[in-house]
């Protein structure tokens, strides 16, 4: 099969190439589905290699360059009329996307949308010449797919000694609802870091994880490694990284007839640090607006 898109260490991909794939994959999944459904399809549709998703962003290397292109791609379809997207961040094809079927469509909405934006900007710039105030110029990208605040945070954790985010994994889980929640440290127990035990109504799980501070991603064979040290001795796996997990990790996480891993990568550690407050705080501030209108009916 021809690929539509192809993505290497640095340069910029084929975008309308990636346009066109991410409306056959959500065609694929229904017409809707969530940024990481949609990502995966994506990269099985076209055959993305593991190498291809460990090249990372330079200025951010939990950040795939894959996944980074293909929300630029989801955000020219949105411009364009072809995409829409909830606040929940599921992403749902259009009356117009849902009849898009060749790369010259996609094409035509990528140079659409670069004129109209070229515009604006030139728009933005006289205005601020006549009026002699600068303009900060934004890029606007879709709408919860990159947050300073995680950037920040992962830059945080991977900086932890070893112990250290072994203690930040362990209160986790017992912040999660956990019991007995051991550390094994330098044990070198086949990659085992711990182990704990999830309650899930009347029925008790014993769970064994990992938990590696890693820039990049975490591949399929990581994952195999780690099913390896959990034969016969746990009813789950847990493996939580800093990194990303390519799509050929998580479908081996969730292999039939294997022991099933629960993969938690930097974007979702992140989150369930801010639920649990664990370093993280959230702060909510205070906007005023003066009426001016209401000051008329004095």
């Amino acid at each position: 099969m021809r690929r539509r898109f192809q993505i290497g260490a640095d340069g910029l991909p084929d975008l309308p190439g990636m346009m066109l794939v991410t409306i056959e994959a959500l065609r694929d999944l229904g017409g809707s589905a969530t940024i990481q459904e949609l990502d995966e399809r994506v990269i099985e549709l076209e055959g993305v290699s593991e190498e291809e998703q460990s090249f990372a962003m330079p200025r951010d290397e939990n950040r795939p360059r894959v996944n980074y292109y293909l929300a630029w791609a989801r955000t020219y379809l949105k411009r364009g009329g072809a995409l829409e997207n909830s606040a929940r961040a599921v992403w749902a094809l259009t009356e117009a996307g849902s009849s898009i079927v060749t790369i010259e469509e996609t094409r035509a909405i990528y140079e659409l949308v670069n004129l109209e934006e070229r515009a604006r900007a030139k728009a933005k710039r006289g205005a601020a010449k006549s009026t002699g105030i600068e303009v900060e110029e934004a890029v606007d990208t879709e709408s919860g797919d990159t947050e300073d605040w995680k950037s920040q945070l992962l830059g945080v954790l991977v900086s932890m000694a070893p112990d250290a985010f072994e203690r930040l994994s362990q209160r986790l889980l017992r912040e999660a609802g956990f019991t007995k929640v051991e550390v094994r440290g330098k044990s070198g127990d086949g990659g085992i870091d711990g182990l704990g035990v999830l309650r899930v109504n009347l029925v008790s799980f014993q769970v064994y994880f990992q938990c590696k501070r890693w820039k990049g991603s975490v591949g399929s064979k990581e994952i195999r490694d780690f099913r390896g040290a959990l034969q016969g001795r746990a009813d789950k796996g847990l493996f939580i990284t800093t990194g990303h997990f390519t799509s050929q990790a998580s479908d081996e996480a969730t292999r039939d007839g294997a022991i099933a891993i629960d993969l938690i990568d930097g974007d979702r550690l992140c989150d369930l640090l801010k639920e649990n407050k664990l370093g993280v705080e959230t702060k909510m501030i205070e906007r005023i607006k003066v009426d001016t209108h209401w000051f008329d009916g004095i």
